[in-house]
């Protein structure tokens, strides 16, 4: 059994060192008031029991209030004073020192919570740890100057959760969509140094990808962009390469018919699209931001963004060579393909391609042998999104984000170019259990915590006001985001709907439970669970109308606040059944993962939730291999294209370096009660010598987890 140090360290459980410190807080009281040795040796032994029901790794804080706690119910209170005061006394000593502590332990790499924060970042490469190590100065200014004491407060008791605090001392955004149209049509600049119109589609596919580097260094979230803006260009290619094959002919003399000529150039139209598509997947991967990650980019594949035409075959082109490709996969240090993380793909079903005999049948096809061996692309339907959006289909940011529909001055709706102020979290399973049941309270707690969310995030929107365009020129100036000038704030940016900022929300379905005694999937829940929604949303309209700023609901994708959030509900009010027994809360308004639910009843109850969360939403459905059965995966994507706007399957797609293993790497409990991977073909359990891909929060991780987003992962149920 092991606990968990104040610097993020993992050691070995050490009962001794419980009973030496209740030894000397009995030291500090008189004679009358002192313990029994049997008595201090029956608290440590309880707090041991105690730590090993938990079945994860105890923090020394809980550890410590564990001995509190017996020293109350043994009516030691001189003494538990004494223990608490010099408890109190050492966290002022620590608080001066605290960052620094943090900081040498993840540069020595033994921080277990610092290296199982990101999924998708590798914590010994030396540029993650300068990325962490600003981080933590970062959050260290952030909770000591630029936040409110009852805001740090509340994200410290994990009431809410403040994102991204580790970019909060920086003038920085959260996600976009990027304006790549734009910046191909118009120019842009990076490095200082201007570049013009591509004249080919392999030159466009590489300024996309410089400027997809480049927008990453410069904001802390995930960015989006669109085939559609690219496929422009592979007619510009297709006419330089048919004069090309008509010189060459002439040079050598060779007569070639017009028909001739092109079909010669189409070929190498051809080549060039797959080296472009290539280019982009290869580029992303290997291209490594200044925060020591891949960047966290989506590629968005809608036929219905271009006119009927050549444009609209050219963009299924590259749709079709970007899935083939993906198919493939990468190969790993060992010449094997695998998963990679990115890019995320996102495949808008529509009519030209969702049934057998329509026109783009062949993609949707292409797509569902993607997903089966890769688990992307993830699914859109045009159809529902359309009914949600006000005639809009387009895609979200990252994981889940979605803008809130939007028109420019011109009165034409507008989405690329856009982007997202930044994120606070409500643990709606906090609310509920402070609440103690009482239903009126509930909603007073509720009302409450959303005020506490409304200054938070308006501390988020304080700090980019005032922000000069030129602290990310590629953004602010040079069309990515927008063409301000010089020395011009992004102020106007920041009101009327041009950005959003998001208040999340998670646990709504632990939320049910204790309020109800019902899951939210039952009918006798699923009202409470409904009203918790419309009363979010009623809190942002009404921020909306005050501010002309857009607050927007945002089904928040947990990854290591699952496991926080969990730890701060057993902390305040300890182990409550179907509630607070697990070391993870579920994610938005998902069903919850162990509950037994097919997948189209699934995907059809969350519709009704995706609608009440316009700033970012997506369901998912747990399967098994797919890869033999493609007409399922197909039954599937045409269910989430009549009853639901955003959906994915997750699949599993793992390989052991040590043995050649493919298939599903599992989850096993060690001897210290610790969950580790372990491959079933030859118990290989070094993370090092494998590769595991699982979607986590709307997006693939390939870089491990903490323990209670593993707990989650080894529990979820198969839908399918």
């Amino acid at each position: 059994m092991n606990i968990i140090k104040r610097s993020g360290v993992e050691t070995s459980f050490d009962v001794e060192k419980i009973v030496d410190a209740i030894r000397k807080a009995n030291d500090s009281v008189k004679e009358s008031e002192k313990l029994s040795e049997k008595e201090i040796e029956a608290i440590a032994d309880k707090v041991e029991r105690n730590c090993r029901e938990m079945s994860r790794s105890a923090s020394v804080e809980e550890i410590q209030d564990m001995v509190e706690n017996q020293l109350m119910k043994y009516q030691a209170y001189s003494m538990a004073r004494n223990y608490i005061t010099y408890r109190y006394k050492r966290q002022l000593v620590r608080k001066s020192n605290s960052t620094d502590e943090q900081i040498l332990s993840l540069l020595e790499c033994n921080n277990e919570e610092v290296k199982q924060e990101n999924s998708n970042k590798n914590p010994t490469v030396n540029s993650v740890q300068r990325d962490y190590m600003a981080g933590e100065v970062s959050k260290d200014i952030t909770k000591r100057f630029l936040l409110p004491a009852d805001v740090v407060d509340a994200h410290e008791k994990g009431i809410i959760h403040f994102h991204d605090a580790d970019y909060f001392a920086q003038h920085m955004h959260n996600c976009c969509l990027v304006n790549l149209e734009d910046m191909l049509q118009n120019g842009t600049v990076i490095s200082e140094t201007m570049i013009e119109k591509p004249k080919s589609f392999s030159t466009a596919c590489n300024i996309a990808t410089q400027s997809i580097a480049q927008i990453a260094s410069s904001q802390y979230g995930g960015q989006s962009i669109s085939l559609a803006h690219l496929a422009p260009f592979v007619q510009i290619s297709r006419e330089k390469l048919r004069k090309q094959v008509r010189a060459e002919m002439e040079a050598i003399g060779k007569s070639m018919t017009e028909k001739e000529i092109n079909d010669v150039a189409e070929i190498r139209v051809r080549e060039e699209i797959n080296r472009g598509v290539q280019m982009i997947q290869y580029q992303v991967i290997t291209l490594m931001t200044t925060n020591g990650q891949a960047p966290f980019v989506t590629v968005f594949m809608y036929l219905g963004e271009v006119p009927e035409g050549q444009t609209k075959d050219d963009l299924a082109l590259i749709i079709e060579e970007m899935l083939n490709q993906r198919i493939l996969g990468v190969k790993n240090e060992k010449g094997v393909y695998i998963t990679p993380a990115f890019p995320k793909l996102i495949y808008v079903l529509e009519e030209d391609n969702i049934r057998k005999g329509s026109k783009y049948w062949y993609l949707t096809e292409l797509a569902a042998k993607c997903t089966a061996k890769r688990m992307v692309p993830d699914y859109i339907s045009e159809k529902i999104m359309k009914k949600l959006k006000q005639g809009n289909c387009y895609t979200c940011m990252g994981c889940r984000s979605f803008l809130t529909v939007y028109k420019d001055e011109n009165d034409k709706f507008k989405f690329y170019g856009r982007f997202n102020q930044g994120v606070v979290t409500l643990n709606l399973v906090d609310v509920a259990c402070s609440s103690e049941r009482d239903m009126n309270r509930f909603w007073e707690i509720l009302d409450e915590r959303l005020d506490l969310c409304r200054r938070a995030l308006m501390c988020r929107h304080d700090r980019l006001k005032g922000t000069p365009s030129d602290v990310a020129p590629i953004l602010w100036q040079h069309g990515a985001l927008a063409r301000l000038k010089k020395g011009e704030t992004i102020d106007k940016l920041l009101y009327n709907g041009y950005s959003t900022i998001s208040l999340g929300y998670a646990g709504l379905c632990e939320c049910t439970r204790y309020m109800t005694g019902k899951s939210h999937t039952d009918p006798e829940g699923t009202p409470f669970a409904l009203e918790v929604m419309q009363r979010l949303n009623d809190a942002c309209a009404k921020w909306r109308e005050e501010t002309k700023i857009d607050f927007s609901i945002y089904g928040t994708p947990l990854e290591s606040t699952t496991y926080k959030f969990a730890k701060a509900l057993q902390k305040r009010f300890g182990i409550i059944p179907g509630v607070t027994d697990k070391n993870y809360i579920t994610n938005s308004y998902h069903v919850h993962v162990t509950e037994q639910i097919d997948a189209f009843e699934k995907l059809k109850f969350e519709s009704q939730f995706q609608a009440l969360s316009p700033g970012g939403a997506i369901s998912y459905v747990e399967v098994p291999n797919m890869e033999n059965n493609l007409e399922a995966v197909l039954s599937v994507m045409q269910y989430i294209y009549d009853n639901i706007m955003y959906a994915e399957l997750n699949t599993k797609s793992d390989y052991c370096q040590q043995c050649g293993y493919t298939g599903e790497i599992q989850i096993i409990t060690d001897s210290h009660g610790k969950l580790v991977w372990e491959c079933p073909n030859c118990g290989n359990r070094d993370q090092d010598k494998m590769n595991v891909a699982r979607r986590t929060c709307g997006y693939i991780g390939t870089q491990f987890w903490n323990q209670g987003r593993t707990q989650e992962i080894k529990e979820r149920v198969l839908h399918l």
